[in-house]
């Protein structure tokens, strides 16, 4: 399953499934973490010492980065992680989490609001976004987020290859309509099937930058394909996530969402509302972290695994000794 049916097709997946998931993967233990670290920036935090916290992610790329991520930051303050990263469905992630199963898990924003907390209308101000989710997911299931990433979001946006963009001479969404005019034969779109019938999909980019495509002219295809028709001129526009390593590896230019029709999906720590209260320092050791993070960055993350094919714990563990937050015990 991709990143983004991952994230989008939650009201999918029925109660009845979520509990088989949880219960048939072995959700109540967890491993040990892939790598071990040692202190750096992240010191150790005496009320964290001895505490066992299991860290859940998703099963895509970025999720299993970041779960990775939080594993080495609580390690390098001194708590007992256990690793259950690669969680299948994002319904079976969040109820692990909801459930006990797991105690810290990397979340989106914008999943919180809409799937999780059935919101039809994003907000478009991060701040505002991520403070309404916030209050929303304390008060109606008691997950707490201690602290967000507002340089990452990884939404949705058009791309297009630099060859079109320069011929073209668009940097923005606003400028498709003039393309759609100019170049009617130019105006070809990639999406995928769920994108293309989805209010915060292409009808509601339509709606808001004032523009129609030739029918004829949109393409449904997978995820994998639409980054490759795109960097190969099949169609001008595709459809991207914008934190996803192809867009630097096949050098996509990225349109800009200059009237912010997409939803925020800003990065933050989740855990259940009484472990932070038992732990409030679990805030000062995700938070550096979730700092250094931005949608750049991610990009390289990510493309480390899916383009270079490396493994994201040592992906992940690299990136946090590289930023000074933990070192390598032995490596000098």
């Amino acid at each position: 399953m991709t990143a983004r049916t991952t994230r989008r097709a939650l009201g999918l997946v029925s109660t009845v499934l979520v509990g088989v998931l949880t219960a048939g993967c072995g959700l109540s233990s967890g491993s040990a973490v892939p790598l071990p670290v040692a202190p750096g920036s992240i010191k150790p935090v005496p009320e964290l010492e001895g505490a066992t916290f299991t860290v859940g992610s998703k099963d895509f790329t970025e999720q299993i980065i970041l779960g990775y991520l939080a594993e080495f930051a609580l390690s390098a303050a001194g708590a007992d992680v256990r690793d259950l990263s690669n969680i299948t469905g994002s319904s079976s992630a969040r109820n692990a989490l909801q459930s006990g199963q797991t105690d810290v898990m990397m979340e989106y924003t914008g999943s919180s609001w809409i799937s999780y907390n059935g919101n039809s209308t994003p907000i478009p101000d991060a701040h505002q976004q991520y403070e309404a989710v916030r209050k929303q997911d304390l008060e109606r299931n008691g997950i707490a987020w201690t602290g967000v990433s507002y340089g990452s979001d990884n939404t949705y946006a058009f791309a297009l290859n630099q060859d079109a963009a320069r011929r073209l001479g668009i940097t923005k969404l606003s400028d498709i309509p003039k393309v759609i005019a100019e170049h009617p034969d130019q105006a070809t779109f990639c999406v995928e099937t769920e994108f293309a019938t989805r209010n915060d999909g292409l009808p509601g980019v339509e709606k808001t930058y004032g523009f129609q495509p030739d029918p004829s002219k949109v393409k449904t295809l997978s995820t994998g394909s639409i980054y490759q028709a795109t960097a190969n001129g099949t169609c001008t526009f595709g459809e991207v996530f914008t934190t996803d390593g192809r867009i630097e590896s096949l050098h996509l230019k990225v349109l800009d969402d200059d009237r912010k029709f997409f939803p925020r999906y800003n990065i933050g720590a989740t855990t259940r509302d009484e472990l932070l209260k038992r732990y409030p320092q679990l805030a000062q050791v995700f938070q550096p972290v979730l700092d250094r993070l931005n949608n750049q960055e991610l990009m390289k993350l990510n493309a480390q695994v899916d383009v270079y094919g490396r493994d994201p714990a040592d992906v992940a563990r690299d990136w946090m000794a590289q930023q000074g937050f933990v070192t390598i015990p032995g490596k000098h």
